[in-house]
C-alpha cells in the first residue's frame, strides 16, 4: 500500500521540480542579462574616457571653427553693407540720369521756344528798319484833333510794349538756356562721380565676396575634418549605445527590471510656460543657471535669422540656429565661448537631461529648456515653440552635466 503512494508523491513533486528549475533559470538569465548590461556600460563609459584626447583636438577644432563662423558672417556682412551701397550709388547714377535726360527734353522746348521768338524779333525789327522807329511826338502833331493824338499815342505804346515784350522774352529765354546748361553740367559732374564710385564699390564687394569664399571655403574644409575625428568617436559609442537598447529590450521582455535611463520629469513649478514667441516664463522652481538661460534666450528672441550671427560675438543684431542655443546656454553659465550645430552635438553628455536638452547634428540646433521649445525653425530667427518644431529623430542630444 506504501510503495503507490511513494511513486505518487514523485510525479507531484515532478511538476513543482520543473516549475523550480525554469524560475531559476529565468532568475540566472536576468541575471546574466544585468550582468551583460553593466559590462557593456563600463565598456561605454571607457571608451568615451579614452577618447578623450580625440575629444580635446575635436574642442579646439570647435574653437577654431566657430571663431571662422565669426569671420565669414563679418566678411558677409561686409559684403552685403557693400552690395548695398553700391545699389545706392546706381540709385543715384539712375536718378541723375533721369534729371539729364529731363534737363534735355526741357531745353530742346526751350530752344524751340527762343528761336520762335528770335523770328518775331527779327520780324519786327526789319519792319522797324524799313518803316522808320514810330516817333511819338510826331505823331501827336500830326493829329487833327485830341482823340485821333490819343488813339495815335496809345496804339504807339502798345507797338513799343510789343517790342519790348518781345525782346524781353527773347532774353529770358536765352537766360533759361544757359541756367540749363548749367544745370546739365552739374548733372554729368555728379553722373561721373555717381560712375567712379560705382566702380570702387564694384571693386570692393568683387574683393569682399572673393575673401568670404575663400574663408568659407576653408571653413567647409575644417567642418569636414573635424566630421572625420567625429565619426571615430560617434561610431564606437554608437554601436555600444545600441547594443545596450538591445540588452534593455531583453531585460523588459524576460521581466527584469532595466536601469532607468531617462531623466526625472518636471513638475508644474518646474517647468516652463510659453507666453508669446518672445517671451517664456521663468520658472521659480528650476535652478538658478536654468532660469538664467531662460532670460537669456528671452532676450534674442524674435531677433532676425543672421547665418553665422552669434559667432563672432554673443551679443549680435541677429543669430542662426547654434548661435542662438549657445546664446542661451553662455547666459546659464554653460559655455564660454559659441559653438556650431556640429559641435553642440559633441558638447556636455550624452542624452537628454531632466532641465536642458540639446539637440544638434551636422546641420541644425535646437534646445529644450525647462520643457520649452526655442528654435529657428518655424520662424524667421530665434523663437520660443509650446511644442518642439523639429523631431528628436536624428538629432543627437546632449545635456549639461547635472542639468
Amino acid at each position: 500500500m506504501r510503495a503507490p503512494l511513494r511513486g505518487t508523491s514523485r510525479w507531484l513533486l515532478l511538476p513543482a521540480l520543473v516549475l523550480f528549475a525554469a524560475l531559476c533559470a529565468a532568475g540566472a538569465a536576468a541575471q546574466t542579462l544585468e550582468q551583460k548590461y553593466e559590462r557593456t556600460q563600463d565598456k561605454l563609459e571607457q571608451t568615451r574616457e579614452s577618447e578623450s584626447a580625440l575629444t580635446a583636438t575635436i574642442a579646439e577644432q570647435n574653437h577654431a571653427i566657430d571663431s571662422m563662423i565669426g569671420e565669414v558672417s563679418d566678411l558677409r556682412r561686409r559684403q552685403a553693407a557693400l552690395e548695398a551701397e553700391l545699389a545706392q550709388k546706381q540709385a543715384e547714377l539712375d536718378r541723375a540720369t533721369a534729371e539729364l535726360e529731363a534737363e534735355k527734353r526741357r531745353l530742346a522746348r526751350v530752344r524751340a521756344r527762343l528761336q520762335r521768338a528770335l523770328e518775331v524779333l527779327r520780324e519786327r525789327l526789319v519792319a522797324i528798319y524799313e518803316a522808320g522807329s514810330p516817333d511819338l511826338l510826331g505823331a501827336v502833331l500830326d493829329s487833327d484833333n485830341w482823340s485821333e493824338a490819343t488813339a495815335r499815342a496809345g496804339y504807339l505804346s502798345q507797338i513799343q510794349e510789343y517790342d519790348n515784350a518781345v525782346a524781353g522774352r527773347v532774353k529770358a529765354l536765352r537766360d533759361e538756356i544757359r541756367e540749363a546748361v548749367e544745370r546739365m553740367k552739374e548733372i554729368q559732374r555728379r553722373l561721373e562721380a555717381a560712375r567712379d564710385a560705382i566702380a570702387v564699390k564694384e571693386r570692393e564687394a568683387a574683393e569682399a565676396k572673393a575673401v568670404a569664399e575663400e574663408r568659407f571655403g576653408e571653413l567647409k574644409a575644417a567642418q569636414a575634418e573635424r566630421r572625420q575625428a567625429l565619426d571615430a568617436i560617434v561610431s564606437r559609442a554608437q554601436a555600444l549605445s545600441d547594443n545596450l537598447a538591445g540588452i534593455s529590450e531583453q531585460m523588459a521582455s524576460s521581466g527584469a527590471s532595466v536601469p532607468a535611463s531617462a531623466p526625472a520629469p518636471l513638475t508644474p513649478g518646474q517647468s516652463a510656460n510659453f507666453i508669446s514667441e518672445s517671451q517664456a516664463s521663468v520658472p521659480s522652481g528650476a535652478p538658478p543657471a536654468v532660469q538664467a538661460a531662460i532670460e537669456a534666450a528671452n532676450a534674442i528672441a524674435t531677433t532676425p535669422y543672421v547665418w553665422g550671427g552669434g559667432h563672432g560675438s554673443f551679443e549680435d543684431s541677429g543669430y542662426d540656429c547654434s548661435g542662438a542655443v549657445s546664446y542661451a546656454l553662455y547666459g546659464g553659465g554653460f559655455l564660454s565661448s559659441p559653438l556650431d550645430s556640429t559641435g553642440l552635438s559633441t558638447w556636455g553628455e550624452p542624452g537628454p537631461g531632466q532641465w536642458i536638452t540639446v539637440y544638434a547634428n551636422a546641420g541644425h540646433a535646437w534646445v529644450i529648456i525647462a520643457g520649452l521649445a526655442f528654435d529657428t525653425s518655424g520662424g524667421a530667427g530665434p523663437r520660443w515653440h509650446p511644442s518642439p518644431v523639429n523631431s528628436p529623430e536624428g538629432f543627437i542630444a546632449r545635456h549639461p552635466p547635472g542639468y
